[in-house]
């Protein structure tokens, strides 16, 4: 699913480097360097001997921007693979974020209906607040923060995409 915005085409880039100390600082030179933005960055150690991570971006820009910034990645030593999941077709994306929210009387009551709707679940309580886990898309967790805003959002915080191709094939 591609999306489009006033910076250009919606990438998630997946890319599997050495777990070695300074990758992602190289990684993310390059996108300073040039002047790309990273919407989201996420990274975790991939193999059971701990020698692979894979660190996921999502980035906007033109076509040949993307491809400019794949072939640059690509170029890196400690890099293996990358892969435009956006281009690479049918992929699944989730982030995960706890949301806190503090109130009483019917705020309360109101953010607890709202999660519910949103399948989120409650995982800290206190007399005067909650900390509500929910995964889904981006725009889902967006959603769920905007209408918490109402109800006395007091903090949040997102892990990052995630992303991973669809089908029995490796990205």
């Amino acid at each position: 699913m591609k999306i489009t915005t006033e910076a250009g085409e919606r990438h998630v880039l997946a890319i599997t480097v050495d777990n070695e100390a300074g990758v992602l600082a190289k990684i993310t030179g390059l996108f300073t360097a040039r002047g790309y933005n990273i919407e989201s960055l996420t990274v975790a150690d991939i193999s059971s001997d701990h020698a692979l991570s894979r660190i996921t971006i999502v980035t906007n820009g033109p076509p040949q921007i993307i491809d400019q910034i794949i072939a640059q990645l690509d170029r890196l030593v400690p890099v293996h693979k990358v892969t435009d999941l956006t281009d690479a077709g049918a992929h699944v994306e989730r982030e995960i974020a706890l949301v806190k929210v503090a109130g009483t009387g019917d705020k309360r009551i109101e953010a607890l209906r709202l999660a519910d709707v949103f399948r989120a679940k409650v995982v800290d309580t206190t007399i005067t607040s909650f900390i509500f886990e929910i995964t889904g898309a981006s725009e889902k967790i967006d959603r769920f923060i905007a209408l918490m805003r109402e109800c006395g959002l007091v903090e949040v915080g997102r892990t990052g995409v995630v992303a991973i191709a669809r089908g029995a094939e490796a990205a």
